[in-house]
């Protein structure tokens, strides 16, 4: 047994006891490890908001922490869930973030942009953060950034997915080949990637094959696709092709090519 275990299991049962004693009375509903858990002499510090709790791991002398993010929480009516994130519209999505500007190094001699024009947008439920530093205009780095910041959020937040009684809602069903036999007509035409509608479809896509623990052909089964047919789709952006072969790698799995 690795010597992370014991840390590992102890601060989940340490979630657990935050969910059901704090104030605002959480409620668990599942509980994914995006990211490596690092040594066990590692720091460690737990926060919450009203949507999530997030073990962040320290990543002691040699770095390289982690977290665990706890999603679909639910407390008092009204309160926005981890599977709705993206659903917000940019202005309200901005008013769970902070955002911070700065100077960013780069090529131009005299032409170099010396405002502080690149901007980072931290999403204060979750502790996501994204991005933008290539533009002279700061308004077009926000726009950058928060767009990073829905796909940082579609590849780190995972909501619970239910195999037992599994029907795959409209954003995924939005991205999936016309070849899919549960796909229907009322989906309209596929989106790819380089649609911006495109990360709701991945994030449950992924919520999807994390729940079946990384099997390309136990999901492609509960799409109404091939094996193949899903791997390609999975192939063809970068960010999910790499967050599907982080989680494979994690079980022992070959990536997918």
């Amino acid at each position: 047994m690795s010597t992370t275990t014991p840390f590992l299991i102890k601060s989940i049962h340490l979630l657990h006891k935050i969910s059901i004693t704090s104030n605002n009375f959480f409620k668990a509903s599942s509980l994914s490890i995006s990211t490596p858990i690092p040594s066990a002499r590692s720091s460690s510090a737990i926060t919450w908001s009203r949507q999530n709790l997030v073990l962040h791991i320290g990543g002691g002398g040699g770095g390289g922490g982690g977290m665990l993010y706890c999603s679909n929480y639910s407390s008092s009516a009204g309160e926005v869930r981890a599977a709705d994130y993206l659903k917000l519209s940019d202005q309200e999505l901005m008013r769970q973030c902070e955002m911070d500007t700065f100077k960013a190094s780069g090529p131009g001699g005299q032409h170099r942009n010396k405002r502080e024009s690149a901007v980072r947008i931290k999403h204060l439920p979750t502790g996501v953060i994204a991005q933008a530093v290539e533009d002279r205009s700061q308004h077009m780095n926000r726009a950058s950034a928060l767009a990073r910041l829905r796909t940082q959020l579609a590849l780190k937040v995972r909501n619970k997915v239910d195999l037992d009684s599994y029907s795959p809602p409209l954003e995924l069903l939005r991205i999936l080949p016309p070849a899919s036999t549960i796909r229907g007509s009322e989906c309209g035409p596929q989106i790819g990637p380089k649609n911006p509608k495109f990360v709701l479809g991945m994030q449950a896509l992924l919520d999807l094959i994390f729940s079946v623990e990384g099997s390309v052909s136990e999901a492609a089964k509960l799409l109404g696709l091939s094996t193949g047919a899903l791997s390609r789709l999975i192939l063809s952006d970068d960010s999910l092709r790499m967050a599907v072969n982080e989680l494979r790698a994690s079980k022992g799995m070959k990536p997918l090519k």
